[in-house]
């Protein structure tokens, strides 16, 4: 029996079972990479959140984690002008591997921004996990090191991805309806 769609989704783009072994697959990436080496983690949130919480349980290594929140979408559909930092991260990563993960790169302004307020700490190493990879948008010249799943260029939510800080709760990835793509849009569960 086929499981029933999300009545906020017009499509699924990854299902619950495709996120869970992608993330599998990560985390074995990953841990190759790093051996067996301390990694220092900075999310960007709150759209990584569940994202990083899941890829950190499957890495043996020693994890420090901090998380730096970004606004870059407020209440729209499309990331806008530039990025702003709302709270910085508070670890020292000088000397230190870091993992920087983020739900999505789009644009590329926020894994860019943050990117750059690292490498300025002299990590040992910097390196970008991101969830969903949406190519047609990009406007900054960046790529992750690593990416989850190459998506196309519609307004995706579920896994913490959100619209308006709804739906991050979707156990799986999907397209939003277009009419519940307006701020103000009574939410459906």
């Amino acid at each position: 029996m086929a499981k029933k769609i999300h009545p906020a989704l017009e499509t699924v783009l990854a299902s619950e079972e495709q996120i869970r072994e992608r993330v599998r697959e990560l985390a074995a990436e990953l841990t190759r990479v790093y051996g067996s080496e301390e990694v220092t983690i900075i999310s960007i949130i709150n759209g990584a959140i569940l994202f990083t919480a899941d890829l950190m349980r499957l890495l043996p290594n020693p994890i420090r984690l901090d998380c730096i929140r970004i606004s870059s979408y407020r209440s729209a559909t499309r990331s806008e002008g530039v990025p702003k930092v709302l709270q910085s991260f508070q670890l020292d990563v000088a000397g230190r591997h870091v993992l920087l993960i983020d739900d999505i790169l789009d644009t590329g302004k926020t894994l860019a921004l943050v990117r750059q307020m690292i490498r300025v700490m002299n990590p040992a190493s910097l390196r970008t996990c991101v969830l969903l990879d949406k190519k047609e948008r990009r406007e900054v010249d960046i790529e992750a090191d690593f990416a989850g799943f190459s998506i196309p260029n519609k307004f995706v939510v579920g896994y913490g991805l959100d619209f308006d800080e709804r739906y991050r709760n979707i156990p799986c990835i999907g397209v939003l309806k277009p009419e519940l793509q307006t701020p103000g849009a009574p939410a459906v569960c």
